[in-house]
């Protein structure tokens, strides 16, 4: 298991310091700094691999979103590996940094996302997605999740979720979700902030499908809940390993293009690889965001 001390003799080594001027320039102190305290305040981001947790630092910066959970821009996951028999850290998107990050292209006039209390969804049409949510509130009952999009060229598009829907999606693409171990479960975000992680899920299908991403907006994707173990720019997906589980940007820069049937084709059939893979092979410790 690795230790705070390992993880400061990792910054410290020359290497290190090299590659980091390289990368970052003037602003190597600051993230030397910043990274430093983050790491100490938590004992369980001490406990990961520590080039992993450099790596998942850097993506964010890269991406200019800070790491305050307070924030629920990004986060930095301890992830226990159980093939691997280590914990690494993970990189993970929340809703907010993908709406900033869909704000700063240049190509969206707005976008908003927000739950559906009991009494306010009036209607919803499959065949054309327009969501009618003009109904009163009768209780804090929550019924579902939307987010919504208008680009600068006029184009709107709404993603509804109904809570059902959320919950399936959680139990399809989170381990820690579905389970069996109740440790694993209870500490997994969808257990802890239900909410957060079906809003999400309802930006990034938004995202995914309808709104052109610039090079920020394909790394957000790319990275989102990956474990970067050099600077190769590779991202492994712990929690949900499948065939090939690792992307690297130009794949997910090439997929962007492809055509939306191809990708939900694509889709299911790494959801049925998905459900094949052993629950018990991987852990998160006390998880933020999935």
């Amino acid at each position: 298991m690795s230790t705070l001390k390992e993880f400061n003799v990792m910054l410290r080594d020359t290497r290190t310091q090299g590659y980091l001027t390289d990368v970052l320039g003037e602003k190597k102190g600051e993230f030397v700094s910043n990274l430093t305290a983050l790491v100490s305040n938590d004992r369980n981001l001490q406990a990961c691999e520590p080039q992993t947790l450099m790596y998942a630092a850097l993506t964010a910066t890269a991406l200019n979103l800070p790491l305050d959970k307070n924030l629920g821009m990004a986060y930095v996951i301890p992830y226990k590996n159980g093939k691997a028999g280590n914990t690494e850290a993970q990189f993970q998107m929340g809703w907010k940094g993908l709406v900033t990050l869909a704000q700063r292209s240049g190509v969206v006039r707005t976008l908003n996302a927000d739950v559906v209390y009991e009494g306010e969804l009036k209607s919803f049409s499959k065949l054309t997605g327009d969501v009618d949510i003009t109904g009163e509130k009768k209780s804090d009952k929550v019924i579902g999740y939307f987010a919504y999009v208008k680009l600068i060229n006029g184009f709107e598009k709404t993603v509804y979720m109904t809570v059902e829907e959320a919950e399936k999606h959680g139990k399809r693409y989170s381990q820690t979700y579905r389970s069996t171990n109740a440790y694993t479960r209870n500490n997994s975000k969808w257990t802890t902030d239900f909410d957060a992680m079906a809003l999400k899920t309802c930006v990034k299908q938004l995202i995914n499908k309808w709104v052109p991403k610039d090079t920020q907006m394909q790394m957000a994707v790319a990275a989102d809940q990956s474990v970067q173990r050099d600077g190769s720019g590779t991202y492994h997906y712990v929690d949900n390993e499948r065939e090939e589980a690792k992307k690297t940007l130009a794949e997910v820069a090439a997929a962007a293009v492809t055509d939306v049937a191809e990708e939900e084709d694509e889709q299911v059939e790494q959801d049925d690889a998905e459900y094949a893979t052993d629950s018990t092979a991987n852990e998160t410790l006390f998880p933020e965001e999935q």
